[in-house]
């Protein structure tokens, strides 16, 4: 096994350790979730803040970092690395109430602005 090769199964662990911890339901869990899912559509589910490593275990943010390496060296994604059905586990635990609460949300605020301005042709 070459140096390459031993990089990215070792962050292939880390990052097998980090959907686990992601599937939990504490205060770390959360931030594990927010970067994983940050990598996978920052765009959709939200960005991730770097301070957060001050907030988790140092075994866990040794994890994110070795993370952080394969995400640098690799230009993959989580489906690519064959973790398709865990990132997307994570995102039903973490994320789908959220963009449900949200529509709710918004329908239940009625229409916005633009909308009664192009309505009423102002």
């Amino acid at each position: 096994m070459n140096a390459n090769q031993a990089d990215r199964e070792r962050s292939q662990q880390a990052l097998g350790r980090l959907l686990h911890i992601a599937a939990g339901s504490t205060g770390q869990s959360r931030k594990v979730a927010d970067f994983l899912l940050a990598w996978h559509n920052a765009e959709e589910n939200g960005g991730w803040d770097p301070v957060d490593l001050w907030s988790v275990d140092a075994r866990i943010a040794d994890d994110i970092l070795t993370v952080l390496h394969l995400i640098h060296a690799f230009h993959c994604y989580l489906p690519e690395l064959g973790f398709g059905p865990e990132i997307a586990a994570v995102w039903q635990h973490w994320r789908s109430e959220h963009r449900q609460n949200a529509a709710l949300q918004r329908r239940r605020a009625g229409p916005t602005r633009m909308t009664i301005n192009r309505i009423f042709g102002m």
